[in-house]
């Protein structure tokens, strides 16, 4: 039995690569000589880590100050298109947060920058399902501390965590919290403790 629900959010509730990868190439075409070539995919592989390492992939060829200039105007750009158009939730996940708020907590911790939770949650209308969230951009640190941050502030005894990636799986193992796997993300794992293949698969291992 859980008594909270902690989720990632891209790839695990929406999939707002094609956006953000319009919305940096923006940024990267004003702001820079490399050329505007961005695509959701190359994003999917990217998402999940830390900011300042993904700015360190995408702009190698500035010195870290820049890399961390350029990465906070293409969040600042993308917050601003996601407002105007937000991304589309995965199917059937309203439903299913409805269902499961009902009998427990649910809660969002994702390697994203401050601010970005907050337009996920406004730009979907989500926001009423979750108890709390946290992210490196609110506290400085990395996904396993933000877990546990939210366990211990919340008093959860039997916490789970929804993601995608084997970076959040990790993350949980590093937390002691069990992970399931939402193999319809962008990333692939081993030995998850659960597996689901929707959404609403959440309803038949959490059935409340």
């Amino acid at each position: 039995m859980t008594d909270g629900i902690i989720f990632d959010v891209d790839g695990t509730l929406w999939d707002s690569t094609e956006i953000v990868a319009k919305a940096w190439n923006r940024i990267i075409a004003a702001e820079t000589s490399l050329s505007p070539n961005l695509t959701g995919d190359r994003l999917k592989g990217l998402f999940g880590r830390i900011l300042p390492d993904i700015a360190a992939i995408l702009f190698s060829g500035y010195e870290k100050k820049r890399q961390l200039e350029l990465i906070d105007h293409c969040c600042q750009e993308e917050h601003r298109a996601l407002l105007d158009t937000p991304a589309e939730v995965y199917p059937g996940l309203a439903e299913t947060l409805l269902c499961l708020s009902v009998h427990y907590p649910l809660f969002i911790v994702s390697n994203c920058q401050a601010g970005y939770i907050e337009v996920f949650l406004q730009g979907t209308g989500l926001g009423c399902y979750f108890t709390d969230h946290l992210c490196p951009g609110d506290t400085g640190r990395a996904k396993a501390a933000n877990i546990l941050e939210i366990v211990q502030k919340h008093h959860l005894r039997f916490p789970v965590y929804v993601g995608d990636t084997d970076g959040d799986h990790q993350a949980c193992l590093e937390a002691g919290v069990p992970f399931v796997h939402a193999a319809y993300g962008f990333g692939k794992t081993e030995n998850p403790n659960y597996v689901i293949q929707k959404p609403k698969d959440l309803l038949d291992l959490f059935p409340g």
